[in-house]
């Protein structure tokens, strides 16, 4: 495996395991409802991208990422002391809204920074950030 497909890949798998803990830590305060369940499928969707780069790093015998405790500590803390005061729907969707567009920024950064990979990773990797596009786009419904 290039070593632009292996960072990029192993960007792709970061980014949906911070995507997954975000989502699991706010739906925590979320409610029982549509936007808990847009919550769902969104965590669903960061499975099936992660499970794609796994796929392909496994095939290529690469190093799997694996996420610090540290990075998800802080994530989910962050998250819950911005959510100390206000679990409001329109506050938990604009939480989503900041995360998805970070890890979108961070991919479109490693996306540029590993111009050799494949065209197969780089599709995968701007899946992501089609994906958070659309996540940003839905969660607006909820402001």
């Amino acid at each position: 495996m290039r070593h632009d497909d292996a960072k990029l890949l192993q960007e792709v798998q970061r980014s949906t395991q911070m995507g997954m803990a975000a989502i699991d830590t706010i739906m925590d305060k979320a409610e029982n409802d549509d936007f808990s369940r847009q919550l769902s499928r969104q965590s669903l969707r960061y499975a099936q991208i992660h499970n794609k780069a796994l796929d392909r790093i496994l095939e290529g015998e690469g190093d799997v990422h694996r996420t610090g405790r540290v990075g998800e500590f802080l994530l989910r803390s962050g998250i819950h002391a911005g959510t100390a005061l206000n679990v409001s729907r329109g506050h938990l969707a604009e939480l989503v809204i900041q995360n998805s567009s970070r890890r979108m920024t961070d991919m479109w950064r490693a996306i540029k920074h590993n111009q050799l990979a494949a065209d197969e990773t780089v599709e995968l990797a701007r899946e992501l950030v089609d994906f958070e596009q659309d996540t940003v786009e839905k969660m607006r419904e909820y402001l």
